[in-house]
């Protein structure tokens, strides 16, 4: 299979597919052939991901845009309580958060046109530090941690045009002093993948995908000096994750078909591998779970028969039979659960402990266009309600009770304009009990008034 082939396949076939924290249909394909299609699938994550996810993608189908309908509103167990020294804010400011936010403690960590970082008060939406970008910041990566005062995040390699007057500058990993907004170090990256998989944190290091394409490196999280490094052979293409700050692996050949796929544990201190388990076919990293990985695979004549697996950090194992409820529009793993969104409107929780579908339910927002973008964004729960919240681009809210799946609080906020496609996808977080939904530059916080 051509890579323009791989492409193209993609962008039809994940549209309907959301796995391993990647968003469709906007996020995954603009990821995949980012900046303007030169950065190719195959350097970033190698055709045998694209097969698997092309695999997955047509098993849970390309089903039609829907609706959410209304549900009788009951009241939850336990109401929302006001971070101390919130207020309801909204913002919209060009350049600070069209590519997204992340929140840590008070604050938002956001990225935009104009700002590869910019810090804001998550308590009244004031901008406290900015990163300028190096040139463009037209992306749809953000900051994607923060620890012991510092954040990590991505910037252009470059400003300048290349030798045929293109521009083409390449990704820098960078690290930035969380109170001054100070740069602290840089270190280039191999390819312009700024995904989920790229760079994560493990214990006492930065694991990054550096410096070649078959390569994670272990960075010092406060000078950038490299570690330890551990390289895959060629052929294969790793997925990665990070389990208790441990670094997992998941290598499968880079084929059309792939026949087993090894699981490998990274010592955090040395980088040198253990294999804990072999799963049968392609398998495609979802998430984690407590201490499991979380991998799905397509298999059977035609890929119809899905199964989820997870993995313990010991190698244990438990495979079962995993039948989504329609098209999915999006999917998260959040806690011990399997929260995902069908293009008809039905929001579903799945146990991964007990296999079994716990609800399905309305979703109760209104669906963008399957064919369109944005996206719907992943959905985010809060514990100590008991409240899974859904935002869609098109300002509603709802909170559907994590138990039963019963709607217990909706609102509209104004999102004002629709936004361009090109940028980060919508998304809505949380600030300890306080809703933020942010869609291209316009970002709204306010306290969901459940159980009141």
């Amino acid at each position: 299979m051509t890579t323009e082939r791989v492409e193209e396949k993609v962008r039809e076939t994940l549209n309907a597919v959301a796995l391993d924290r990647v968003r469709a249909p906007g996020n995954l394909v603009e990821q995949v052939v980012r900046r303007r299609s030169r950065r190719r699938f195959s350097q970033a994550a190698g055709a045998a991901v694209a097969v698997a996810a092309i695999s997955v993608g047509a098993v849970f189908g390309f089903g039609g845009g829907g609706t959410g309908h209304d549900r009788p509103v009951r009241p939850a167990a336990s109401p929302a309580t006001p971070p101390e020294g919130w207020e309801p804010w909204q913002s919209s400011s060009p350049g600070a958060s069209e590519r997204g936010c992340l929140v840590d403690g008070s604050a938002l960590y956001c990225s935009g046109s104009h700002y590869d970082v910019a810090k804001i008060d998550a308590n009244t939406g004031k901008r406290l530090w900015t990163v300028k970008v190096n040139r463009e910041g037209d992306g749809i990566d953000h900051p994607f941690a923060v620890r012991d005062g510092v954040v990590y995040a991505y910037r252009n390699h470059t400003a300048e045009n290349a030798p045929d007057g293109d521009y083409a500058g390449g990704t820098d990993l960078m690290a930035v002093d969380a109170g001054t907004g100070d740069v602290l170090w840089r270190v280039e990256m191999p390819q312009d993948d700024r995904t989920a998989q790229a760079a994560m944190l493990i214990d006492g290091a930065v694991l990054a995908n550096t410096p070649s394409v078959r390569t994670m490196s272990a960075l010092d999280p406060l000078t950038g000096k490299e570690k330890w490094r551990h390289t895959w052979d060629k052929g294969t293409v790793c997925q990665r994750a990070v389990l208790g700050g441990v670094p997992y692996l998941a290598c499968l050949p880079d084929a059309e078909k792939p026949d087993a796929t090894d699981v490998l544990r990274l010592d955090p201190a040395t980088g040198g591998a253990t294999k804990i388990a072999t799963l049968p076919g392609g398998q495609q990293l979802m998430g984690t779970t407590g201490d499991r990985l979380v991998l799905i695979a397509a298999q059977g004549e035609g890929g119809k028969d899905l199964r989820l697996t997870t993995v313990s950090g010991s190698g244990r194992r438990v495979s079962r039979p995993y039948q989504p409820v329609g098209a999915t529009a999006t999917s998260e793993v959040i806690g011990d659960r399997l929260i995902s969104v069908s293009w008809q409107g039905k929001a579903s929780a799945y146990s991964l402990t007990t296999g079994r579908t716990l609800w399905t339910r309305p979703v109760g927002v209104k669906l963008p266009g399957q064919d369109t973008m944005p996206s719907l964004p992943s959905p985010v729960v809060s514990a100590g309600q008991g409240v899974v919240y859904f935002f869609s681009p098109t300002g509603d809210l709802s909170g559907l009770d994590l138990r039963t799946g019963e709607q217990v609080w909706r609102d509209h906020v104004d999102m004002g304009k629709e936004r361009p496609a090109f940028g980060g996808s919508p998304q809505v977080l949380l600030y300890e009990d306080a809703l933020v939904a942010r869609n291209g530059s316009r970002v709204v916080s306010l306290l969901p008034r459940v159980g009141d």
